[in-house]
């Protein structure tokens, strides 16, 4: 029996909820009540009547993408093209918001995740993990989700699950492992997302969502992260989760075989042969990027989106050319992603500069002003953790939130990066229910149900806030920020 890799070609999925046509129908009605009547409703005391229009263009997006009434990339142009037409923004701020460093940081990971893929390098990653499980179940799925976790410290999370599933369904399909009835297959599935969204956190490559909320806290708090601060607390956030909710897994689930039947992975590993030119030059191109992206932590002139596009860029070049041509890659390029970064990075700026912002501190968070810094960091991470919930958005939660906890942060006397940190950071915490676009990855192909998650997801969500409080009170003094 093989083990055979299920090939990935085109763009990696990019869901969002699975929605119905009655729900989409429900989604655009509302959408289109929202964008038409908030307007005309007097504004909440102390919001500014620009800020209640921008408000009004956030519900009426935030409903769109949630419930998939229309593209998320259309919705996301609408975004842009709504703030004029209300009166929240000039049409030139509301596309230089849509234009920022993230999109540009975000298309180059692109292009790196298709060279992992394309050169079989990321294969011959995951087959030298699974030779060292010698069969062994259990090991099987440990080793597939630290490999997961590890490569999606420096690759955006969709693209990682992705190529891991591919794997996965390599060696469930020879096993004739149908969906839906066994738990060796649900764990292997549900691992793969969930440690993509831990490994994430890991660096500030690891995710666009790391990108785009250090981008708005250092706009909206002239605070700037560097890339070693970030690992600092992010690089033990893996450590410890990914294993750590691998045991949950297993735990909730026991894999009902002891071994892998059939497959001889070391054989696997031994048929790719030795690691091909191309796979060389990738890794002294991915080298390169991480060594700059380190240096920038002492040198601010090396701007982390700037490293991404040249390193992506060095891929075409003549004595390289890990790629033929752009279509290869334009194929692999998750577009509706890009553009509803764009979307709502441009709704952040408007938010802050129409006084939205500020009265949404009020509103959410102003109460906490008096308690403890630890306390805060522990009810805005568990708040970030219950929103996605109701709102599977990760991009929208990072434009809500990370304005109004800075405004938070310096009410109260402390750094901004305390509280806004927490924030983005926990909104690659989707673990409940398989509503983010990185679980829906494999959530299509049936091999566990909606409700299964949220037993383990809940769990591992839960240890994911305790350690992310710890880290910050402890690790926070050292960088400076408590």
């Amino acid at each position: 029996m093989r083990f055979m890799p299920t090939a990935t070609t085109g763009a990696p999925p990019v869901p969002g909820p699975m929605s119905s046509p009655a729900l989409a129908t429900a989604g655009l009605i509302g959408a289109v009540c929202l964008a038409v009547g908030l307007p005309l409703l007097p504004a909440p005391e102390g919001l500014p009547p620009a800020g209640w229009r921008a408000l009004a263009i956030f519900a009426t997006c935030l409903l769109l993408w949630v419930t998939e009434a229309i593209p998320v990339a259309v919705t996301a142009l609408l975004a842009v093209a709504l703030q004029p037409v209300f009166g929240v923004a000039t049409p030139g701020a509301a596309f230089a918001g849509f234009m920022s460093p993230v999109f540009f940081f975000v298309l180059a990971m692109f292009v790196l995740a298709r060279a992992f893929t394309t050169t079989g390098l990321a294969s011959r990653f995951a087959c030298w993990l699974l030779a060292k499980s010698h069969g062994d179940t259990r090991r099987v799925l440990t080793l597939v989700m630290i490999g997961t976790g590890a490569l999606s410290t420096v690759i955006s999370d969709v693209p990682v699950a992705a190529v891991f599933m591919a794997i996965a369904l390599g060696i469930l399909r020879p096993l004739n492992l149908r969906p839906g009835t066994s738990n060796f297959a649900r764990t292997l599935m549900m691992g793969i997302p969930i440690a993509s969204l831990i490994g994430g956190v890991g660096t500030p490559a690891g995710s666009s969502i790391n990108v785009l909320g250090l981008f708005l806290l250092e706009r909206h708090a002239q605070i700037r992260v560097t890339f070693v601060e970030w690992t600092a607390i992010g690089l033990p956030m893996v450590i410890l989760l990914v294993p750590f909710a691998a045991w949950v897994l297993l735990r909730t689930y026991p894999p009902e075989m002891p071994v892998v039947e059939g497959i001889d992975f070391r054989a696997e590993l031994a048929a790719l042969g030795p690691v091909s030119a191309p796979e060389r030059r990738l890794v002294a191109i991915f080298g390169a990027m991480l060594a700059a992206w380190i240096a920038s932590s002492w040198y601010p002139v090396i701007d982390t989106a700037i490293v991404a596009v040249l390193g992506a860029v060095a891929m075409f070049l003549p004595g390289i050319r890990l790629f033929s041509s752009w279509k290869e890659v334009e194929q692999a390029t998750a577009w509706d992603a890009l553009l509803m970064i764009g979307g709502v990075t441009s709704l952040g700026a408007a938010s802050a500069a129409s006084g939205l912002a500020a009265w949404i501190v009020q509103m959410s968070v102003g109460g906490l002003q008096a308690w403890p810094a630890t306390a805060v960091i522990a009810a805005v991470s568990l708040f970030i953790v219950l929103v996605h919930l109701v709102v599977p958005v990760n991009p929208a939660i990072i434009a809500a939130m990370v304005p109004p906890v800075t405004a938070l942060a310096a009410a109260t006397g402390q750094a901004p990066a305390l509280y806004a940190l927490p924030v983005i950071f926990t909104a690659s915490c989707a673990f409940l229910l398989p509503l983010d676009a990185v679980p829906l990855v494999t959530y299509g192909h049936g091999y566990y149900r909606m409700f299964e998650m949220l037993r383990p997801g809940a769990v591992i969500s839960l240890a994911w806030v305790v350690l992310m409080t710890a880290l910050m009170a402890g690790l926070g003094p050292m960088l400076g920020w408590l």
